[in-house]
């Protein structure tokens, strides 16, 4: 089991912070995580439900942590294991986070894979979203996996996409030429770019694409 304690800053005000594993008995915070990263009109009936939760924790408890501050939750992240084929990356959301419900779990695979990250918005100025993906690379390198996966949203991609292909956007982001809200925040934590995935997830701003980005373990020499 993880658990990390720290302090993150407000300004020059020091906060206490601590990531850990996260359980039902969190579920209350874990809906208010969920409610208020995600308004309206995100539809409320695919927030995390307290079965979900449940299935979570008992297939993959490792690799379900939250973080908090000042002892208030603030944010959680969501992972699970999974068989990764570079040379077939190609998949949706669906297929692999079993609806949230992470039993696709492989206890013996290669890759760490993200299926959410929220933190409340009141919290995100203190760089907690960053801290959460950190932990996650701690736990790959504890399980000697050979990478983090996850396939980050592009929701900047809605207002170019009359003028560019989807792979077009990914490099004018990685290139600094635009700014993407999620793939911007993906690459300083740093994630990489695979490829582009289309149909990943019902999503209009990203007009239904996502990118596949990574983060290799620097103990593997094998890559």
């Amino acid at each position: 089991m993880y658990r990390k304690e720290w302090f993150v800053f407000d300004g020059d005000r020091p906060l206490r912070a601590v990531i850990r594993n996260y359980s039902i008995a969190d579920y209350e915070g874990l809906l208010r995580i969920q409610q208020e990263s995600f308004p309206p009109p995100y539809p409320q009936e695919l927030l995390w439900s307290r079965e979900q939760i449940t299935s979570q924790v008992e297939h993959f408890a490792d690799g379900a942590l939250c973080v908090e501050i000042e002892g208030e939750l603030a944010g959680s992240v969501t992972s699970l294991l999974m068989h990764y084929d570079p040379e077939h990356p190609q998949h949706t959301w669906e297929e692999v986070a079993d609806d949230g419900y992470i039993r696709t779990h492989r206890e013996d695979g290669n890759a760490l894979y993200v299926i959410d990250l929220a933190v409340r918005p009141a919290y995100r100025r203190l760089g907690l979203g960053k801290w959460l993906i950190f932990s996650l690379y701690h736990l790959v390198i504890e399980l000697k996996l050979d990478r983090l996966l996850g396939a980050g949203r592009m929701p900047g991609y809605q207002h170019h996409a009359d003028q560019l292909s989807a792979e077009a956007y990914v490099d004018a982001v990685v290139s600094g030429e635009l700014k993407d809200p999620v793939l911007t925040f993906l690459l300083r934590c740093g994630r990489v770019p695979v490829c582009t995935m289309p149909d990943y997830l019902d999503d209009e701003q990203s007009r239904n694409y996502a990118a596949l980005m990574e983060w290799r373990n620097p103990f593997h020499t094998d890559h």
